[in-house]
């Protein structure tokens, strides 16, 4: 099925979107692992698997509508050299995804493209709950102290 072509270049940045932030999630989740933090290991890197789903399917769905996934570009991203450094910057991408998403949804449903505003829709709410879990993880930091908190990811 031949898609339109701005259906396309969203689901391409979109997809850049998530294989950056698999860098970065895969990244942090070995430096908390290195570090010992084994929840926050575990964590990380199960976002991370959630992000490479989501660029699977974005994948999927450019081939479909007849497109050429861009794999090969990355956006900016920032890791961090802390644990709190890693959750701001992390937050800052979730929220620049959900931003994006929702561009993305009301593109599709301009267009009248439901399949690919479904796809969206189902990854939106993902990226949501990413940011709900690392909001929490901010709060707890800021309750806690630094001290505390790490010592519950060990």
């Amino acid at each position: 099925m031949k898609g339109k072509v701005e259906i396309i270049a969203k689901l391409n940045f979109l997809l850049a979107d998530e294989l950056t932030a698999v860098n970065q999630y895969m990244v942090q989740a070995a430096t908390c692992e290195n570090w010992g933090y084994a929840k926050l290991n575990d964590a990380i890197e199960k976002r991370a698997i959630m992000e490479m789903k989501h660029a699977e399917k974005l994948i999927q769905r450019i081939i479909f509508l007849e497109g050429m996934p861009v794999v090969w570009e990355l956006g900016a991203f920032t890791i961090g050299s802390s644990v709190p450094e890693f959750h701001s910057s992390d937050r800052e991408k979730e929220v620049n995804a959900i931003e994006q998403y929702n561009i993305g949804i009301a593109l599709a449903e301009n267009l009248g493209d439901w399949g690919t505003q479904e796809l969206l829709q189902d990854n939106l709410e993902d990226e949501e709950s990413h940011l709900l879990w690392i909001e929490a993880q901010l709060e707890q930091l800021s309750q806690m102290g630094l001290t505390n908190y790490l010592s519950m990811q060990v």
